[in-house]
């Protein structure tokens, strides 16, 4: 539930002493680490490996910037649609770090067909769990558009758009979905190929408390495929 996840991030930062640029840091891996599972460099069918990143203004387009520069240093090409960008430091640090790994930032929305012709894959870091209300512009255009593709998505925590509860029938259909921490209720709409589930950081306290019951990783790997 949403109220829940929230609840456990704030015992993440206020109990447990995590900071949010750390978990970003660890999330942003994960859902890398998840691409390059899912759509390994080699079975990608253009080349170079272009991976396009959507970016929206909270933690969650955080996570994505992470994700995009860990995607460079695993030999993918990213380019990301950051249209609206926090003056928060923590944003801007993200920012400068990804452009210093000469990772390209789009000015607009491609059109659907353009994106199909240019990229292998998209990255959904739009919104996260705690999105309500009704989608402003420009990312109603962008989810519109994301709609009409025909690459494979990847949604980060939760497709965007998406109530994190109820899902949405009529929204983006994601081929991947990247849950963080515990999968969210929404998870159970989720009809794609993959589902990972990444973050491994959630203290066995708090695993206990909110009775998350989260399978074990494999290994020293940061995700753990769910199907």
């Amino acid at each position: 539930m949403q109220e829940e996840a929230q609840h456990i991030d704030e015992e993440l930062f206020d109990e447990y002493s995590f900071s949010v640029d750390q978990l970003m840091e660890l999330a942003g891996l994960s859902c890398a680490t998840a691409v390059s599972k899912g759509y390994p460099l080699q079975s990608l069918l253009k080349s170079p490996p272009r991976v396009l990143v959507i970016c929206g203004p909270g933690n969650n387009g955080g996570d994505g910037l992470v994700c995009a520069r860990h995607l460079k240093l695993f030999g993918y090409e990213p380019s990301v649609l950051y249209p609206k960008r926090p003056k928060k430091q923590l944003f801007q640090n993200l920012t400068t770090q990804c452009e210093k790994m000469d990772i390209s930032f789009l000015t607009e929305m491609l059109e659907a067909d353009v994106i199909d012709e240019v990229y292998n894959l998209v990255v959904d870091a739009i919104f996260g769990f705690s999105f309500k209300g009704a989608v402003r512009e420009p990312f109603g255009d962008i989810l519109s558009q994301l709609k009409k593709i025909t690459v494979p998505i990847a949604s980060v925590d939760i497709p965007s758009g998406w109530d994190v509860e109820n899902g949405c029938p009529d929204g983006i259909q994601p081929d991947m979905l990247i849950s963080l921490t515990a999968p969210k209720k929404a998870a159970s709409h989720f009809k794609g190929r993959y589902h990972f589930l990444g973050g491994r950081f959630v203290p066995p306290a708090l695993e206990q408390k909110y009775q998350l019951n989260l399978p074990q990783y494999p290994g020293t790997d940061c995700v753990h495929q769910l199907n």
